[in-house]
């Protein structure tokens, strides 16, 4: 089994160096999409793992990805990411004593009450190279095995790269550590029939493109906005794109999402059209304007020579020549991208407070062995969760998209 390990880890850090032609034939190479994969009415769905998921605490993108596909669920999310933490919960730890560290992780997994657990682990445990794999397999086992006995199902992630440092050798050597561990979560995943979503091979090849990263190891907002769109493809989850084509000499319109013609005047080039998305957009990166990615594109043929300016909701957001329009204009803002960063607003506000509920600075004095001092204080604990389902109220609002009104009309 090691052979295989070093075989797929040598593979992998070879396209460090002699890149594929298709950056899409290497992500479709090593993520299948997981078939048939969703989310039910009442699921508690939990992200466990290290830094990966705890750093999305100030984006939201993982829950705002899963969040907005099962709109019309009752569907719960916690998140339980722990910088530097490992398989066995060596993070965890407090000075009571007992719990020991992984009994306190199995009991915040246990509170969750959870359906079903996204697992991202192996980063850290392969600083301890390829000696480690089995220790590793092992722990990752045992924790599957516990995850199990809660009733919960198990999707499996790969740690992400190291995506640069200023030691080519050090780049290379720890990438292919993190391979062996990828391969050794994926051989995981097909003994225990596992879902299994990588995202070393991806990330490394967009990394060619954009930065995500801002010190080599985290991603940044721009690495977590490309990471779950990987995650959402390796789900086989549908593209949230979606396109308008307007015929104005036939006044007819085709689509794939709900839309329709409102007002087509005489006057040429005016006309008014609903849209309906079937999902919000991810909310684009402060600066990741350059990376492509809209909520939808529109295309209106039939127009004269001139310009003209496209409005949505009564407020102009793009003007283009009748050439462009032909051709196709990608929207990326306006009144659904508003909302999605409203939404992730809420998601990232009630993780917040999620995060200082479950694990409050002073613990060791509201729960531990010095509770005698501030044990009052768990009362404000319990409260917190008053709050926390106020948020999760306002997120199933926000997350369901709506019928915008477009008008299209000429420059003057």
């Amino acid at each position: 089994m090691m052979k295989i390990y070093k075989a797929l880890a040598f593979f992998i850090v070879w396209g460090l160096v002699f890149p594929y032609k298709s950056a899409v034939g290497k992500v479709e190479m090593f993520n299948k999409p997981v078939p048939g994969f969703e989310l039910n009415d009442g699921d508690r769905v939990v992200f466990l793992g290290n830094s990966l998921f705890e750093n999305d605490l100030e984006f939201g993108y993982f829950e705002f990805a899963l969040s907005t596909r099962w709109k019309e669920l009752n569907i719960t999310f916690r998140n339980l990411g722990l910088s530097g933490d490992t398989v066995f919960g060596e993070a965890r730890g407090y000075f009571t004593n007992p719990p020991s560290p992984y009994t306190l992780m199995i009991e915040q997994i246990r509170q969750t009450r959870p359906t079903v657990v996204f697992l991202a682990y192996g980063a850290n445990e392969s600083e301890a190279g390829e000696k480690g794999i089995f220790t590793f397999k092992q722990g990752l086992n045992q924790l599957l095995d516990s995850i199990q006995g809660m009733g919960a199902k198990t999707i499996l992630l790969s740690p992400i790269p190291l995506l640069s440092t200023a030691d080519p050798e050090n780049f290379t050597n720890r990438n292919k550590n993190i391979a062996l561990y990828a391969a050794a979560i994926s051989d995981t995943a097909s003994e225990r029939e596992l879902p299994f979503v990588d995202l070393f091979h991806p990330l490394l090849e967009i990394h060619r493109q954009y930065d995500l990263t801002d010190n080599g190891v985290h991603l940044n907002e721009n690495g977590y906005f490309q990471m779950v769109s990987i995650l959402e493809n390796g789900l086989g989850l549908s593209s949230r794109s979606w396109s308008v084509n307007l015929d104005l000499t036939n006044k007819q319109i085709r689509a794939t999402v709900p839309a329709k013609i409102l007002d087509a005047g005489e006057k040429h080039g005016y006309v008014k059209f609903s849209v309906k998305e079937n999902l919000l957009p991810l909310p684009v990166p402060v600066d990741g304007r350059e990376m492509g990615m809209a909520g939808g594109k529109i295309q209106i043929v039939g127009l004269r020579r001139g310009y003209y300016k496209l409005s949505l909701d009564g407020k102009h957001i793009i003007a283009a020549s009748a050439k462009a329009w032909a051709e196709g204009v990608e929207i990326h803002q306006g009144t659904s991208f508003d909302a999605a960063t409203h939404l992730r607003s809420l998601i990232t506000k009630k993780n917040e407070l999620y995060f200082n509920q479950y694990r409050p600075p002073n613990r060791t004095y509201i729960l531990g062995f010095r509770a005698y001092e501030q044990g009052q204080h768990v009362q404000g604990l319990e409260e917190m969760a008053l709050i926390i389902k106020w948020l999760e109220g306002q997120i199933d609002i926000s997350r369901r998209p709506i019928s915008h009104a477009y008008q299209l009309s000429p420059v003057m």
